[in-house]
């Protein structure tokens, strides 16, 4: 009798599928196994192993399961029932989930090859588009190509027209062959091979033979631990010694060294830990013991501590409770920037028991922390970013989740759609863990939630060693312009207070939240801007690359000298970016070392690290950032914070942008004034001075805020008094998703009726050639969700069977969008 497995493929299907287990197999797969299985007419994937059913489903008949891949498995039962719950919460496939959740090098899957037919002959050529000639040329010269090596090499998107077309008429074929992704990092370790006295006689004529034991042997007993007393890397005694690998290899060969080549982790801390706790002030050890108290009744508790009220000490504290309880703690932050300095302060404490996961490192690096914490079951405490959420924790007893409020938690595509901190909170409850959000200024729904008692709740609104809020100075840039008392971008009031800042010893920071040297490029005469040819917006232009850069599609052009339209040389650059602000603010303060922070400055890995690095050690004067600068970052030099443009945060047409504008100006005044004895100013420029956020702001009246804007959703029934679904249409068509997206509503309306809201036409109406239109969905809280789901999925299944344009149609929804 068969037996059968229920698995999930890494594609976007809201479905799973039941394999027949082979025989030779059956003992070694378990829910959470990696398996090989053969998908569709010729492809193979690395599918997850979910379920044993009893039969397969009617009316299908199963494959079988091509290959086991691990001895045990790679994702535990606790993160299959958060991929379910991600999947149903947030309307999206579940293997959208497991796509997002696995590191791509533990997804071995079956790449195409194409190989030129033999029977193909060159004379023929006239037959075939040139297009057509190109291709089979490069497959030609390099006898087998993957369709991805052809695109690249060619410079193109989307081969496969191309490619069936060919194999239609006989010119190429295909084969699949699977392709691992993964590759170990190999490390070679050095052991002594006879007694210390023997090897040294033996190498008594050898200089850099006992140069090499000498080396050893110090390595060694630094190194020394329990059951492990003698072993070194080679790469660790070259580099002692100076003496190169081969002089190594020559010790082995005469049986002084043995040399073993084994597979290890990429993430070994090697630095020092004092092991020491940081020293908590009256308030903050009392807000730890609020924390603990909150917990008896609670799993989840918010602390509420104003921007360097030293929330991290906390953190710190909390964790070690943790990891001598022998649990593991899980530290989720909004921004890889923020991982740099953070692990610098844990690893001081917990030295090799940190562990650091982010979009930044490479897929072997990310695969190598995943087995890690599969293979072990030691305390640890992780650090990451977003993505971390979906690791295979074991053990958990504590997810602490810093700057809670920052819509960059929120994942916008692709699928699924999901948002880090409430995951986190499920991620907690299904380990039986305790959960502390962490924030100066909550989001309004946490803040609902902890003062009606959801939540447990712990305020601590006074700095560290009792150091000053800054001053908030609104600067008003019309009259600055009146008063000729403004020199673009900066009020010369702006300028004064930084030169004093400057010269008193102390750093100043300018924030700017657009990247780019000038978001618009316009022609004088007759007022043409180059826009994007695949989205509706303006291109932003690059000086650093001299290109035109699309912000939504990656689309990059040549600004171009002679307008295209009028023909007249009369292009010029409007606007601020923060790569124009670097140049003015370089020429502004003369013989001052400036950095700037944003993606475009940070886009590998080490960069973060480096830019806080130079910052924080006083290597650089000014820095300028986009909203990169406004997360966490602790820099006790700092005196005057710079707000160049606060209109472009609080006019923005949305019904969280009050939230989000007061959160972020909060915030980056928050890296002001950090030292008791440094008084910090925070100077906010803006048209609009009489603005109700920057009034709040001016006063760091978190708590005036909250109540304005709670009045303000309650008002227009928004979240916390509804939950919100967007539903997004997109198509190639502009006619085509107006007409689907009316059938759409009218469809809707007639099930939920004024909950209904829409279609509208977004801000930005294109992007990647896709036109889009918007639907919202406001539903009271006391509703089911599940049902209203359920509607959804089942109009969108109706929909599709009976109208062929909304199938060709991309539908998907945004819960809970920020």
């Amino acid at each position: 009798m068969s037996r059968y497995a229920e698995v999930i493929v890494p594609l976007g299907l809201n479905a799973t599928f039941t394999y027949i287990i082979p025989p030779g197999l059956t003992d070694s797969i378990s829910v959470g196994s990696r398996v090989i299985v053969p998908f569709g007419k010729s492809k193979f994937y690395t599918a997850i192993v979910t379920a044993f059913p009893l039969k397969a489903p009617d009316n299908v008949e199963p494959k079988e399961i091509s290959a086991v891949l691990d001895p045990s498995p790679i994702v535990r039962h606790p993160q299959l029932k958060l991929w379910n719950w991600i999947a149903d919460y947030y309307l999206a496939a579940i293997g959208d989930v497991y796509r997002a959740a696995v590191p791509s090098g533990l997804k071995i899957e079956s790449e195409t090859s194409v190989m030129l037919d033999p029977s193909f002959d060159f004379t023929d050529s006239d037959n075939y588009t040139k297009l057509e000639i190109e291709v089979l040329q490069h497959i030609d010269h390099e006898k087998s190509m993957s369709v991805s090596s052809l695109e690249k090499n060619l410079g193109r998107n989307n081969l496969t027209p191309v490619i069936n077309r060919l194999i239609e008429r006989g010119a190429v074929s295909v084969s699949e062959k699977l392709v691992e992704r993964y590759c170990a990092r190999k490390e070679t370790f050095v052991t002594l091979a006879m007694p210390v006295d023997a090897a040294f006689e033996k190498l008594k004529k050898s200089r850099a033979g006992t140069t090499l034991l000498q080396g050893y042997l110090q390595i060694s007993e630094l190194l020394r631990r329990p059951g492990n007393p003698s072993e070194v890397t080679r790469q660790q005694l070259a580099e002692r010694t100076g003496i190169a690998t081969a002089h190594i290899r020559e010790l082995e060969r005469k049986g002084v060294f043995a040399l073993t080549e084994r597979s290890v982790n990429r993430f070994n801390f090697s630095g020092i830990s004092d092991g020491k706790l940081p020293v908590l002030s009256e308030k903050q050890a009392d807000a730890l013991d609020q924390i603990h108290k909150s917990w008896l009744s609670h799993d989840v508790t918010l602390l509420h501590g104003v921007t360097s009220s030293g929330k991290t000490e906390i953190y710190i504290h909390l964790i070690d409770f943790v990891l001598k309880s022998g649990r593991r703690a899980f530290y989720l932050v909004p921004e890889i920037a923020l991982t740099t300095q953070l692990t610098e302060r844990l690893q001081n404490v917990f030295g090799d028991r940190v562990l650091i996961y982010h979009s930044k490192f490479s897929d072997n690096e990310r695969v190598d922390i995943w087995k890690k914490l599969l293979d072990t079951s030691a305390p640890c405490v992780v650090i990451g970013a977003r993505s971390a959420v979906f690791l295979p924790f074991g053990n958990l007893g504590l997810v602490i989740v810093d700057e809670e409020h920052e819509s960059s938690y929120k994942q916008s595509d692709p699928a699924p759609r999901y948002n880090a901190r409430d995951v986190a909170v499920v991620l907690a409850s299904l380990h039986g863990a305790k959960t502390l959000l962490g924030s100066a200024t909550p989001s309004i729904e946490t803040n609902y939630k902890a003062l009606s008692g959801k939540f447990g709740h712990v305020r601590l609104m006074t700095r560290y060693n009792d150091a000053k809020l800054p001053t908030i100075e609104i600067t008003d840039l019309k009259q600055a312009r009146d008063n000729r008392e403004y020199r673009a971008p900066f009020a010369l009031s702006t300028i004064r207070a930084a030169n004093l800042a400057l010269n008193g010893g102390n750093q100043v920071i300018f924030f700017q939240n657009r990247r780019g040297f000038a978001p618009i490029a316009r022609c004088t005469a007759c007022s043409w801007s180059p826009r994007c040819e695949f989205c509706d917006v303006a291109m932003t232009y690059h000086k650093s690359t001299r290109q035109l850069v699309c912000h939504y599609c990656g689309a990059t052009h040549t600004l171009p000298t002679v307008c295209p339209q009028c023909h007249e040389p009369k292009i010029e650059i409007y606007g601020f970016g923060t790569e124009r602000i670097e140049d003015i603010v370089s020429s502004t303060f003369e013989k001052r070392k400036v950095l700037r922070m944003d993606l475009d400055t940070t886009r590998n890995k080490e960069g973060h690290a480096r830019i806080i690095s130079d910052f924080s050690s006083k290597k650089a004067d000014i820095l300028v950032g986009t909203q990169m600068v406004t997360k966490g970052l602790d820099f006790d030099g700092v005196s005057v914070v710079g707000v160049l443009n606060a209109d472009t945060m609080i006019n923005i047409p949305d019904f969280r942008s009050a939230e989000r504008s007061f959160n972020m100006l909060e915030q980056v005044s928050g890296r002001a004034g950090r030292r008791s004895d440094v008084d910090g100013k925070v100077i906010i420029q803006t048209h609009d001075p009489s603005h109700p956020v920057l009034k709040f702001v001016a006063k760091h009246d978190y708590d005036g805020f909250y109540a304005h804007e709670l009045e303000e959703r309650r008002t227009f029934s928004y979240p916390p008094f509804t939950r919100i679904i967007n539903i997004y249409l997109k198509h190639r068509d502009l006619q085509t998703v107006k007409t689907v997206s009316d059938l759409y509503a009218s469809n809707l309306r007639d099930l939920l009726g004024r909950r209904v809201n829409g279609p509208e036409e977004p801000i930005v109406s294109r992007i990647q050639s896709l036109y889009i239109r918007k639907l919202m969905l406001k539903i009271e809280t006391g509703a089911s969700m599940t049902k209203v789901k359920e509607l959804l999925r089942d109009l969108n299944a109706r929909l599709c069977e009976s109208y062929p344009e909304v199938k060709r149609t991309l539908i998907y929804y945004d819960v809970d969008p920020v």
